[in-house]
């Protein structure tokens, strides 16, 4: 009886062997299934003092009502679901926030799904940019894209007005189903990315 491996022995990947791959695999596989409850925690961690400060809601507050907002406004799971996480980049990649949300989900949902939450930063500039003397004009070279209208919805009605510490906004516990559903999709399967 062969006693099961708890640490690999290579220093090198050009020296590991099938059975170190094997149980590392095993190990992936596992800790994949953990991610829902990691994105939840992360959202969590949206809180207080990790989330920007000076708003009349934390980031997870914003998050939750914008989630609350695109669900009551009809839309579907991935859309619901990429509005809950669309901010969860800001404690790692404030300046490119958008892009690391998108990387995030972009396994798990339709391309124009990842594409709006990709682009949300650069279109949301239209309602602030000009008061710290940036350019708010920046998404019209977008204008003409085949999701632009679908990300200007998100913005408009979804994560603009989502700054409001009296919106009658949905508790976490209310999205982590949907957060389960999506998150635990096989990465990258055709029949939800190539949609």
């Amino acid at each position: 009886m062969t006693t099961p491996l708890r640490t690999v022995s290579f220093t090198q990947l050009k020296d590991a062997t099938r059975e170190e791959f094997q149980y590392l695999h095993r190990l992936e596989i596992e800790y994949h299934a953990g991610l829902p409850r990691r994105i939840l925690k992360a959202l969590e961690e949206l809180d207080g003092e990790g989330s920007i400060q000076g708003y009349q809601v934390s980031r997870l507050g914003h998050s939750l009502q914008t989630a609350t907002r695109a669900e009551r406004d009809g839309a579907d799971i991935e859309m619901v679901v990429a509005a809950l996480i669309h901010d969860i980049g800001d404690a790692l990649g404030t300046a490119n926030h958008s892009q690391l949300a998108a990387s995030v989900i972009r396994p798990y949902v339709r391309k124009e799904v990842t594409w709006v939450i990709e682009m949300h930063g650069l279109f949301q500039m239209q309602y602030f940019a000009h008061l710290i003397d940036q350019d708010p004009t920046g998404h019209l070279a977008y204008q003409d894209h085949r999701w632009a209208a679908s990300c200007q919805r998100f913005c408009e009605r979804w994560d603009q007005p989502s700054f409001d510490p009296h919106y009658p906004t949905e508790p976490l516990s209310h999205f982590a189903s949907r957060v389960e559903e999506v998150f635990s999709r096989r990465p990258f399967d055709p029949a939800f990315v190539e949609r």
